[in-house]
């Protein structure tokens, strides 16, 4: 167990540190750590799953403001990271503060801008010219991150070997709604999840339309996205055509299961995608 259940910015030995409201995880294997986006504290934590210590790695807990900073990752101040995932040696964070992509050299431990002039707008193209909206949910398949770009009620990709960011689905800051579609003809309502994932040797992205209440698929090729599960406000379990979630959130695959972090229902909701069937995950005291 990590943290007292008591929110603060402490780091530590299992219970004795303390966290507040973490939002995205990314996993090491190969260090056998797990990266925390600690929000409300502007900060990266790293637990060392061996030992259960808690280190800040990036962050100063104040508010960075700051569009162009890099440095020593205890030295820089971070605007509200929310979202993080990992390429080799690299930690993404997705900077909803200052509506920007960083990253984390996990070799250097130097931190800094990744894309996005910090401008709140959506406009593609070279990563250092491109801008962002709130960038909340990331996940990464094939070396391309995949962005839920809130505000802007988008999903774009991020392409680091081609220096590209490219919107998927979405058209400006105050189009939103909820159709399904192609590309700009396509409308969503504040997405902040997203998962990438491999279907008929194609990549294909689930979106939690957070305030659509829906999950939805998007299929980055042909950009057209269609509503999957949900639809209105509610906990219903059952199939995919009855099931009901309130503000789904986060997403995270693991194998045939999606699992869903549903807001407003204070539950972890579990999606078979074989058996096409929704459940409410039951934690079961130990």
């Amino acid at each position: 167990m990590v943290g007292d259940g008591e929110p603060g910015f402490v780091d530590g030995l299992g219970e004795q540190a303390r966290l507040d409201h973490p939002q995205g995880l990314a996993f090491d294997a190969v260090s056998e750590t797990l990266f925390v986006a600690d929000e409300p504290n502007h900060a990266i934590r790293a637990i060392d799953l061996a030992s259960g210590q808690v280190t800040t790695v990036a962050g100063t807990g104040e508010q960075g403001y700051d569009r162009l900073s890099r440095g020593p990752g205890q030295e820089v101040s971070l605007s509200s990271p929310w979202d993080l995932a990992l390429i080799d040696q690299r930690l993404w964070i997705t900077m909803a503060g200052t509506h920007q992509l960083w990253a984390l050299d996990l070799a250097t431990g130097h931190v800094g801008v990744a894309a996005g002039t910090g401008a709140e707008s959506i406009h593609d193209g070279p990563l250092q010219e491109a801008t962002f909206a709130q960038p909340s949910g990331l996940s990464v398949r094939d070396g391309v991150l995949y962005v839920a770009d809130s505000e802007s009620s988008a999903v774009r990709s991020v392409d680091p070997a081609t220096d590209q960011v490219r919107r998927l689905v979405g058209r400006g800051l105050f189009d939103f709604g909820d159709i399904d579609g192609v590309a700009g003809q396509a409308r969503l309502q504040h997405p902040l999840g997203v998962a990438a994932t491999l279907e008929d040797r194609a990549t294909l992205i689930f979106v939690a339309d957070t305030y659509n209440d829906k999950l939805k698929r998007l299929d980055p090729g042909t950009r057209q996205i269609t509503s999957w599960a949900g639809g209105e406000a509610g906990h219903e379990d059952g199939d995919l055509g009855t099931a009901r979630f309130w503000e789904p959130s986060g997403l995270s695959l693991a194998g045939s299961r999606l699992y869903v972090a549903d807001t407003n229902n204070h539950a972890v909701r579990l999606v078979d995608l074989d058996a096409g069937r929704v459940r409410t995950l039951e934690i079961m005291g130990v």
